[in-house]
């Protein structure tokens, strides 16, 4: 299958996008990292450009990897925990549940969420004597990240001593950063130091994502290699002008068409067999200006967790300035009916995945604009990655953004350290008064039903459900069931984050973009609580898993309400998975 290319009505604006590259000559001056390709200052671009040089740069980094796997292996460790956030662990993620565990190599899972019976969960499933964790941190200071650390280094050092506590643990941090400073206190294993010109987002082809990936018996040689070969294509096509700026019959993919039909002649045009990360950044941005900034994604089921590393990409990238491009993902696919005229579609597909054949004719029939983009094995997420990296910067420029900074990411951080004080100060966070309340559930808001809530949006708004529970497959479902109701009833785009892992996703856009978004927030009482140790090898504590996700839920939500953001928080007492069906049906029942 090749790549392929359906801009519709929206041709003439992506071709004048395309010149205008051209004329700047901007993929050549992103290849030679000119930070004026998005601003006239330097700051957080001249030093966050080192994902360009991963793919060839790492290749030195390969010994001290392999070297350090192969020393747990011998060590007979069985099982690897990754406590990271963000960038730290959505990359890891990806190759986990793409590419499964290679035999005689770790298990691999992920912490990235402050829900105590999470966390408690995960620290019931380990053989601690076996278990290897890799404490993940650009910053070295990530609040969730290091309450990770001290609660398992407490852990193990209470199972197996002082003496062999350190060596189950691993770093991945910039050097300096206060993460470094304690694994040297404590005798980690080992300290792997990354390029500090690596934002978090764009880290997956660093150590970020490559250690984690050479544990699970990733080839991560081959990964970089496949990802040299697209940037070559990439710097390549900066010199053939016809490769890289032109939308149309430069070597023509696969036909979409309806079923039983001809395609359609409404201006759209067959793509290139491989579309350029200039064509594709180009024309994300100028979709986006022209008001069709949700960029829905079909993927297929093999690489569906590809969509959750594309989704802080995306987000966190472009969120900013009154700008945004909303990604979607996992939002069930639907009938054209359903979706309004903000929306374009990209199906990314691996092998002869035809699945979304009819559905991306129909789309496109309808007057949506669609891309369709394909890879033909798994390792080829080493060339996607550097692609999406290159367009996401290329979209950044034609928004006018810097794409490599999160201006409003500290807004929440800084209001949850403030309720975080509060509860150690007076032993509770502070109280809100809800607007209506029953034996099940308070609702904190300007409204007194999540009916009423729904009832401000307008096209071109989108739906967000920020769930701060425990991530469990029951409640996945739930939530999935309700953004689709929400979704064919108001004909609005929908996306699901668990917090706090979404804050280090999408919720830069949230205070970021154009204030489209409507946020419902969903937390419920905590059938169990664990404590956070105050420092690693301690029994003191101040505060609970418990009590910190709520802070960052709290300040999230105040964060949201400062930037003029619409937001009602439902709480759940009791039943919430029953509560939350009952509102699912509600909203059927609104249906005309």
């Amino acid at each position: 299958m090749k790549d392929n290319f359906y801009p519709g009505s929206y041709q003439t604006i992506i071709d004048k996008a395309l010149a205008a590259l051209q004329a700047e000559h901007i993929t050549e001056r992103i290849w030679t990292r000119d930070y004026t390709v998005w601003k006239p200052s330097p700051a957080e671009i001249s030093n966050r450009l080192g994902w360009l040089d991963s793919p060839w740069n790492m290749g030195d980094r390969l010994t001290e990897i392999k070297s350090v796997v192969e020393s747990v292996r011998h060590d007979g460790y069985r099982q690897a925990l990754l406590l990271g956030m963000g960038g730290s662990s959505l990359g890891p993620e990806t190759f986990r549940k793409v590419f499964g565990v290679k035999p005689g190599y770790l298990e691999l899972a992920m912490l990235d969420s402050t829900d105590p019976a999470t966390v408690l969960s995960l620290a019931r499933s380990l053989d601690l004597s076996r278990t290897l964790f890799i404490v993940s941190t650009k910053s070295g200071g990530t609040v969730e990240t290091f309450s990770f650390m001290k609660y398992f280094y407490n852990q193990v050092l209470a199972a197996l001593g002082p003496e062999e506590a350190g060596r189950h643990f691993i770093a991945i941090t910039d050097p300096g950063s206060g993460i470094a400073d304690w694994a040297e206190r404590l005798h980690f294993r080992h300290t792997f130091l990354n390029n500090p010109d690596i934002g978090g987002r764009f880290s997956v082809l660093s150590c970020f994502g490559l250690v984690p990936g050479a544990l699970i018996g990733l080839d991560i040689g081959w990964l970089l290699a496949l990802a040299r070969a697209e940037g070559k294509r990439e710097k390549a096509s900066s010199d053939d002008k016809s490769a890289v700026f032109s939308t149309g019959h430069k070597g023509e993919g696969e036909k979409i068409s309806p079923p039983g039909g001809s395609q359609k002649d409404s201006g759209a045009q067959p793509g290139k067999a491989v579309i350029s990360a200039a064509l594709l950044g180009a024309t994300l941005g100028e979709l986006a200006k022209a008001g069709r900034d949700k960029a829905t994604f079909f993927i297929s089921p093999q690489i569906e967790s590809f969509g959750a590393w594309l989704e802080q990409l995306i987000a966190e990238s472009t969120g900013k300035d009154g700008q945004g491009i909303l990604p979607i993902v996992g939002e069930p696919p639907g009938s054209p009916e359903v979706y309004g005229d903000d929306r374009v579609f990209i199906n990314v597909s691996i092998g002869e995945d035809k699945r979304r054949h009819d559905l991306l004719a129909a789309l496109h029939q309808a007057g949506h604009p669609v891309i369709a983009l394909s890879m033909e094995e798994p390792y080829a997420l080493g060339g996607e990655i550097l692609r999406w990296e290159l367009a996401t910067a290329v979209a950044g420029q034609r928004l006018g953004i810097n794409p490599f900074d999160q201006p409003n990411v500290e807004a929440a951080k800084v209001l949850a350290r403030q309720m975080v004080a509060a509860y150690r100060d007076k032993g509770k966070l502070p109280e809100e008064m809800p607007a209506w309340s029953s034996e099940a559930l308070d609702i904190y808001g300007d409204v007194t039903s999540l009916k009423n809530f729904l009832g401000q949006a307008k096209a071109g708004d989108y739906i967000a459900l920020q769930a701060y529970v425990e991530p469990t497959e029951e409640m996945d479902m739930a939530l999935a069931n309700l953004r689709l109701r929400i979704r064919d009833r108001y004909r609005l785009a929908t996306t699901v984050g668990y917090g706090p892992r979404y804050l280090h996703s999408t919720g830069q856009l949230h205070k970021g973009d154009r204030g489209a978004g409507l946020f419902i927030q969903i937390t419920a009482d905590d059938r169990e609580d664990a404590p956070i140790p105050d420092e690693p090898g301690q029994s003191s504590s101040s505060i609970t898993f418990g009590a910190l996700k709520a802070a960052q839920a709290m300040g999230d939500r105040q964060a949201l309400i400062n930037s003029g953001r619409r937001v009602i928080r439902l709480h759940f007492r009791e039943n919430l998975l029953r509560e939350l069906e009952r509102m699912t049906f509600d909203i059927k029942d609104e249906l005309p």
